[in-house]
């Protein structure tokens, strides 16, 4: 296994949330990040898969990662 070439610079772990909470609270951080940082999202909301990674790329955003184990979504995000 590789190392990730991305530092996390915030985890937002909003599991146990139930939509639409995950892609709001993403939304919410979002706009308060700096160029070159890296969030990491935590939530097993099923809408999530779609709804996290169209919402990020909507606004300029990179998702470099998206990791499903279970019911558990992984996202990583950049800000360019």
């Amino acid at each position: 296994m590789h190392e990730d070439d991305f530092e996390i610079s915030y985890t937002l772990d909003i599991l146990g949330e139930a939509c639409p909470m995950p892609a709001v609270a993403t939304l919410e951080i979002l706009p308060k990040m700096k160029s070159g940082e890296v969030l990491e999202v935590l939530c097993d909301c099923p809408q999530a898969i779609n709804s996290i990674p169209y919402d990020a790329q909507n606004r300029g955003f990179e998702v470099l990662k998206i990791e499903q184990d279970g019911p558990t979504l992984r996202f990583i995000i950049k800000k360019p």
